[in-house]
């Protein structure tokens, strides 16, 4: 008979660790450690056939900058939707999606689908508009 294995310790980040008691389910720690970033800074998000330099200009066509404020878009200054500002360090899009290059995809393109009757109006964009803003976004750390 082997000895026995020590037992496994799980460090979760602060934000997971304070719901740790009684109350965590097993789910709710797995959880917590997948959507924790690898690194420091987050990962860095690729959107496969998404261009950030066509997406700023998206951004700026489409009329963004009329409800947020993003970061390296000349004007976009609104308080009408959220601050994009670090919006690739965030762990969840409109509350509701898991921080992904496909859900932030599906959030840009049809936001009513996901929270029916929230701000965000269904643009008309393409997949391919979609994932252009998309990598733009990401690059805002």
């Amino acid at each position: 008979m082997s000895p026995a294995s020590p037992p496994i310790r799980l460090r979760l980040p602060p934000a997971c660790d304070r719901r740790r008691g009684a109350g965590a389910t097993l789910a709710f720690v797995a959880a917590c450690a997948v959507v924790q970033p690898t690194s420091a800074a987050g990962p860095t998000w690729q959107v496969p056939g998404g261009d950030a330099e066509r997406g700023a200009r998206w951004i700026r066509e489409v009329g963004c900058a009329g409800c947020h404020t993003i970061p390296g878009i000349r004007g976009a200054n609104a308080n009408v939707g959220p601050p994009l500002t670090r919006i690739a360090d965030r762990t969840y899009i409109a509350g509701m999606l898991r921080n992904t290059p496909e859900n932030l995809v599906r959030w840009i393109r049809q936001p009513q689908s996901v929270v029916p009757g929230n701000a965000m109006p269904n643009m008309g964009l393409s997949e391919a508009q979609a994932r252009d803003i998309a990598a733009y976004l990401y690059r805002l750390r």
